[in-house]
């Protein structure tokens, strides 16, 4: 098994995300690009105590093509994965 740090990368702050924050209690993280929804889950509620997780959603994110001097390159994928809470569970704190 994982450490869950490890899985989960890094919490996601857009203006998109902390709106659905507040609406459906909603928050987006960057995770790993080999993680699978239960290992996001599990290592949300590992690394956050007292939270319960509701779903899961994920999807790939495709890297943009930028140039560098002379040359065309392209940033990497990456994975987004949008943790929908439940009704019981308290907020993450320091999101």
């Amino acid at each position: 098994m994982r450490e869950p740090r490890t899985i989960v990368v890094e919490p996601l702050q857009t203006e998109k995300s902390m709106g659905a924050m507040g609406r459906s209690r909603a928050y987006a993280f960057v995770v790993k690009n080999d993680a699978n929804k239960i290992e996001i889950r599990n290592a949300i509620q590992t690394i956050y105590s007292g939270v319960k997780v509701k779903h899961v959603r994920t999807m790939k994110v495709k890297g943009k093509s930028r140039r560098f001097k002379a040359r065309m390159g392209w940033q990497n994928d990456w994975k987004k994965a949008i943790v929908t809470l439940t009704e019981e569970s308290k907020p993450i704190e320091g999101f």
